[in-house]
């Protein structure tokens, strides 16, 4: 309810207790007379009662009168007096007191804009100092942004709820599809505030940070992990997670690298054709060249016609040898040598990894025998932990076995990982069944054979038992490796990065189905507008453009948008083109609706939705969910409600005249960006002075704005 409604109820409120008191006092003053003269008083006040009405009217309209002229000159004013001080003090210095209402209301509101206007003055001259005083600051940083940008790895930063704080380019070309074939394209699963578990297999992830965590913990070993994957265009991609540690040496957050290395594992593989070829014809060659001269040699008297002959036989084997060296060296004179990306990691680390993943998806448990703990071995750590996995199921499926022991050791050449039990060994022939099997369950483990990650280790396993004691292994070994020095994977401390990257990140809380209880600065934000061929979606009209802008952190991200003309298939009146400035021409050939709004649910995914005057826009939403198949979830927000909220004492509420109000200039109007921007700015002046009236959650939020006249409104 406004102030002018709360007021004149009162206002009657008062005038009906002191008519009241009146027709109570006239009852208990007629109670107290002579019957007689009860009945007279009564007699005439029936026959005589416009005298004494009239007048009452008369003095109740005039007091009705000079309640308005106060409540109009004087307390009414002195409400937008108070909303106009908050907004010059909270969100727009520039903004000024409307001069209205009695004499000394407007003689206060001239005051004090003489006032603001000074401080204006003295706060442009500051702001003017501190912007010289950071310009130094500000080329540093914008150069690091550059380099960051310019990088040809592909950097990621998440926190610990695995949210994307800062990527650099390539990262989206390496990860996201939508980037690839579209770069202005920011629908796609890479930005900031979104999941990283969008490009990144959960699993591995999970298995590297669980790794990273260990050896900070342990303050030995690399700080950082390696993990492979396939990339946005099925690209084969290393990556390094690196730990950020904050000021109490705890994990508060990790970088990722990518590393394109499609190239070197072609390389690899062509270094393996290499050598296949330069076997099969070397071993050729050498066979005719060994025969002639065996011949030779056991026919010492031959004559020498067929002696020339063997003679020829050699030299032109050995010409053809040469050639074909001489054309594969040339062949692969650019190709190097190539890897499957392994790291060197503690064996104890890895024991205890697959001990983990054993009781936790097998419930077996393995134990630990004393032996060689503090050797390293050189592994990619997931997929070896998938090829114990995979084993031990097959023991257990085809032995029953239900505990494990596990030992690591050494020898001059190689180090060996046990995995042994208690019962029947397995044969020569079952173990080569195994290793042709991939190490697949369901949706975990790799799509690799076991032979597969055998070679890409340099790896060989073997069964084995030691009769006496009823026990049977299986043994793998791989070449030694040695601990690596600790200056690998650089420890990045949080406070060595620069604050426009908004670090502050790693302190939001997580994205959890409770939004309603999330503090409104920690949300993220898709701020939205449509344009559209007319004002009723229930009477055939059409979306023609959606523009939309992300909000992180209590930042308008401007790169991270969505800006989409669609064609609405149907003719468009010449006023709405007056509005928007949209031609039908230029829609001729945009995609439909029905094309456009998965990309957009896409973009808004995780996110509250907000808008200006947002039922209208809902509306046209709604009106395509059974054409599309799409509907939209997201908890929504209205900017005009909020503004309702903050301002109720404030008559309008349009965007024009909040942006005015909150000192927004207003770029691009009526175009669906550009009110998205417009808007975006607005909702971020409007969360402090919600929080100033003790609206901080999402809930709190949505509760002010259905208590709003506006609230009623409908498409």
């Amino acid at each position: 309810m406004k102030l002018r409604a709360k007021l004149w109820v009162l206002y009657l409120a008062a005038i009906l207790l002191v008519l009241l008191i009146i027709s109570a006092s006239l009852l208990l003053y007629t109670a107290q007379l002579d019957p007689v003269i009860r009945a007279q008083f009564k007699a005439f006040l029936t026959q005589h009662y416009l005298i004494f009405l009239l007048p009452l009217f008369f003095i109740i309209a005039l007091t009705a009168l000079a309640f308005r002229w106060v409540l109009e000159k004087q307390v009414v004013p002195l409400y937008r007096l108070s909303d106009a001080l908050n907004i010059w003090a909270k969100i727009h210095p520039g903004h000024r007191l409307p001069e209205e209402g009695g004499e000394v209301v407007r003689r206060f509101s001239k005051v004090f804009n003489s006032v603001a206007a000074h401080f204006e003055d003295l706060q442009e001259n500051l702001e003017s100092k501190i912007s010289d005083a950071r310009a130094d600051l500000e080329e540093e940083k914008n150069t690091l942004a550059a380099l960051i940008e310019e990088l040809n790895e592909g950097v990621v930063v998440c926190n610990l709820e695995n949210r994307i704080l800062l990527y650099n380019q390539k990262a989206r070309l390496l990860l996201d599809r939508a980037a690839v074939e579209d770069p202005a394209d920011r629908g796609g699963p890479v930005g900031l505030g979104r999941p990283i578990y969008g490009v990144v297999d959960q699993k591995r992830l999970s298995h590297a940070l669980g790794n990273l965590k260990t050896r900070l913990n342990r303050e030995e070993g690399s700080h950082a992990a390696q993990l492979v994957m396939y990339g946005a265009t099925q690209q084969l991609l290393r990556c390094q997670v690196i730990p950020v540690r904050d000021a109490a040496g705890e994990l508060g957050g990790y970088i990722l690298v990518f590393y394109d290395i499609t190239h070197k594992v072609k390389v690899d593989s062509h270094r393996s054709m290499l050598l296949k070829s330069l076997t099969e014809g070397i071993r050729s060659a050498l066979a005719s060249i060994r025969a002639a001269i065996e011949t030779l040699t056991a026919f010492p008297a031959m004559d020498d016609a067929k002696r020339v002959q063997f003679y020829r036989v050699i030299g032109e084997e050995a010409a053809q040898l040469s050639g074909f060296i001489h054309q594969t060296a040339s062949e692969f004179s650019e190709h190097f040598k190539s890897q499957w990306p392994l790291e060197n990691i503690p064996g104890g680390e890895l024991i205890g990894a697959i001990r983990k993943s054993a009781a936790e998806k097998l419930n077996l448990e393995v134990d630990w025998l004393p032996g060689a703990e503090e050797l390293w071995v050189r592994a990619e750590s997931y997929s070896l932990v998938q090829a114990y996995l995979y084993m031990m199921r097959q023991l257990q499926a085809r032995l029953n076995v239900g505990h494990f022991r596990m030992q690591l050791a050494e020898d001059r050449l190689f180090n060996y990982l046990d995995l042994s039990w208690e019962g029947a060994p397995i044969s020569l022939e079952l173990l080569e069944t195994w290793k042709r099997g991939a190490l697949m369950e369901g949706e975990d483990g790799i799509a690799l054979t076991l032979q597969e990650l055998l070679d890409r280790h340099d790896a060989e396993i073997w069964s084995h038992n030691d009769s006496p004691s009823n026990t049977c292994a299986l043994r793998l070994a791989m070449p030694r490796s040695v601990a690596p020095q600790l200056l690998q994977g650089k420890v990045v401390l949080e406070g060595e990065r620069p604050e426009f990257y908004d670090f502050s990140l790693f302190h939001q809380p997580g994205q959890t189905p409770e939004l309603d209880q999330r503090q409104l600065s920690n949300l993220t934000y898709t701020v939205f507008d449509t344009e559209t061929t007319g004002l009723n979606p229930s009477e055939g009209d059409e979306i023609i453009s959606i523009g939309a802008v992300r909000i992180v952190n209590g930042r308008l991200l401007r790169k991270e948008i969505f800006d989409q003309l669609i064609n609405p298939r149907r003719t468009m009146s010449r006023e709405a083109v007056e509005v928007h400035g949209i031609e039908p021409a230029m829609l001729r050939d945009q995609p439909a609706i029905e094309t456009v709004l998965p990309g957009f649910r896409r973009f808004v995914e995780d996110t509250v939705l907000v808008a200006h005057n947002a039922a209208f826009d809902m509306r046209f939403l709604k009106m395509k969910e059974e054409l599309t198949g799409i509907r939209f979830l997201n908890p929504v927000l209205d900017t005009l409600l909020l503004s309702a909220a903050v301002h109720p004492n404030l008559e309008r509420h349009n965007l024009d005249a909040i942006a005015r109000r909150l000192g927004i200039t207003v770029v691009g109007r009526h175009t669906a960006l550009g009110d998205a921007l417009v808007t975006a700015e607005i909702l971020i002046k409007l969360i402090p002075l919600l929080a100033e009236m003790g609206i901080h959650t999402l809930q709190q939020a949505r509760e002010a704005s259905q208590k709003t006249l506006y609230a009623r409104l409908q498409y």
